[in-house]
């Protein structure tokens, strides 16, 4: 307890307390021996609760069980709500603390956490047994009589969707209001952005939570008896399995992308954190376009892996300080074919795959490595383009200090219609007015090295950003080149080999 703040220790407090004031009241429901009492209810709920969250923290079951099924905070709200709408309101918020305190927690001090997750959880299940018991839910379940509905026994539906309903909104409610209070006090989020999200994120899967819940309670209480009720579990774990599954391949698409774009950054080191922020400007520009979510991911993708293919070219060329002789240059426009070559076979970046290949097309037919026009050109990678000549250009490196945004986007309108596609080049500017850019440093300079030489006029370099644009930077006429130890040789051979890669492009422009 010591590490957490003093404001956080007392707002657990608070909830341990209101906690034992939910659950004190079962004291008084009828004893376990007691005909029609609620204990033979609470403890087969509490036990399936306990057992679901368990082998999360066995050491030989949990290994095996993480590595197929999700075994995360949430996936056994059902049998909670389940609770809620089945139990007394005290007994409803006793069935959610053994689990709670046996769940699997990853950050320490754990046990703080499970204390913290046991209150939360029995107050949020008792609140939505109140609400759900408010709406005559437990008439409505077939429990008692209803004035005007069905009679005992049978379950009154539609009307039963209402208070059980009312119960998982109540649930929800609680549980974002108790996380944002430990996002104020224990991360010190400022209180106008700590609840920021957490409703709306929560609304739709404690939705569907209630549904399973409720149909636990029908079956519960039918001729078939609890049994039956365990089988509603099934279909509601598989759906969690299959989204743990999404979220699983989603990490490592990342962790890929991170890899490649390290290995590029590591290489380059004039460009580093280029890459990012190029997948960041692409990505305003789709929302701007009205991308779809899954294409706007890809397109990010696509901005992040522009510059892979640099990896295919020698080091000493990419770092290059003087200017670079032609069959240099021919070297480093290969850098986009060589970068097709490295991602042809992961899947997930689909549409990437030709950003990645055609972002140094040109409009007017006059890029590479295809030399393709106008709508040849694929639309991910007409704004990749965008984006890339406008980081370089608003960049500050050890050879020339960054453009100040407004001339940057002067020298991109400017350009629209011969080498940018005016569409992309309005939609980044609607997303600079709306969301601002922040520029940054990335070259190694520290700040107490020499003044970094001017960029030449706009006039001396026949391309917007040509040096970012070519990737290699060093060549432009205006900046002088810096000494050098060790010149490099004259011949500098692709390593990947031109004659690996596709020189002429197929039919319709694509590879």
């Amino acid at each position: 307890m010591n590490a957490i703040p003093g404001a956080a220790r007392a707002y657990i407090c608070c909830a341990v307390l209101g906690a034992l004031a939910c659950v004190l009241p079962v004291s008084a429901l009828p004893g376990p021996l007691d005909p029609g009492g609620p204990w033979p209810a609470v403890l087969l709920l509490g036990t399936l609760y306990a057992l679901c969250e368990a082998p999360a923290r066995c050491r030989f079951l949990g290994r095996s069980v993480r590595g197929s099924v999700p075994v995360t905070a949430g996936s056994f709200f059902p049998v909670l709500l389940t609770a809620a709408f089945l139990l007394p309101p005290a007994a409803a918020a006793l069935v959610a603390v053994p689990g709670a305190l046996c769940g699997r927690v990853a950050q320490r001090p754990a046990g703080v956490r499970r204390v913290w997750r046991a209150a939360q959880l029995a107050i949020a299940t008792w609140a939505a047994a109140q609400a759900h018991r408010l709406l005559d839910g437990p008439a409505a379940l077939g429990g008692t009589a209803h004035p005007g509905h069905a009679a005992p026994g049978i379950p009154d539906f539609p009307y039963a969707l209402l208070p059980a309903g009312a119960g998982a909104l109540v649930f929800c409610l609680v549980l974002s209001a108790l996380d944002g209070g430990v996002f104020v006090t224990a991360e010190r989020q400022p209180v106008r952005t700590a609840w920021r999200g957490l409703l709306g994120r929560s609304l739709a899967p404690y939705g569907a939570h209630a549904l399973a819940g409720l149909m636990m309670a029908v079956l519960w209480r039918s001729p078939y008896g609890p049994l039956s009720a365990l089988f509603v579990l099934l279909p509601m774990y598989i759906s969690c399995w299959v989204f743990a599954q999404y979220h699983r391949e989603r990490a490592a698409h990342q962790a890929t992308i991170r890899a490649l774009v390290q290995a590029v950054d590591l290489k380059d080191r004039y460009t580093r954190g280029h890459s990012e922020r190029v997948g960041r400007a692409s990505a305003m520009i789709a929302r701007e376009l009205g991308m779809d979510g899954e294409r706007l991911e890809v397109l990010r993708f696509a901005g992040i892996l522009h510059d892979v293919g640099k990896l295919g070219v020698p080091t000493r060329v990419l770092r290059k300080d003087g200017p670079l002789t032609p069959q240099e240059r021919r070297v480093i426009e290969l850098h986009p074919e060589y970068g097709h070559e490295i991602v042809r076979g992961i899947g997930f970046l689909g549409e990437a795959r030709l950003a990645i290949l055609h972002h140094h097309e040109r409009l007017d037919g006059s890029g590479y490595p295809y030399g393709l026009a106008g709508a040849e050109i694929p639309e991910f990678a007409r704004v990749v383009a965008v984006a890339d000549a406008f980081d370089a250009m608003t960049s500050t490196r050890s050879y020339r200090r960054a453009r100040p945004v407004a001339t940057a986007v002067a020298e991109l309108r400017r350009c629209a219609g011969t080498q940018f596609d005016p569409r992309m080049v309005r939609a980044l500017v609607r997303a600079l007015d709306r969301y601002g850019w922040q520029t940054a440093v990335t070259s190694d300079e520290t700040g107490s090295g020499p003044e970094p030489p001017p960029h030449p006029p706009l006039e001396a370099t026949p391309t917007v950003a040509a040096g970012a644009l070519l990737g290699a930077p060093r060549k432009a006429s205006g900046a002088p080149a810096a000494p050098r130890a060790n010149a490099p040789r004259k011949n500098v051979p692709p390593p990947l080999g031109p004659e690996t890669l596709r020189r002429t492009p197929p039919p319709g422009g694509r590879p």
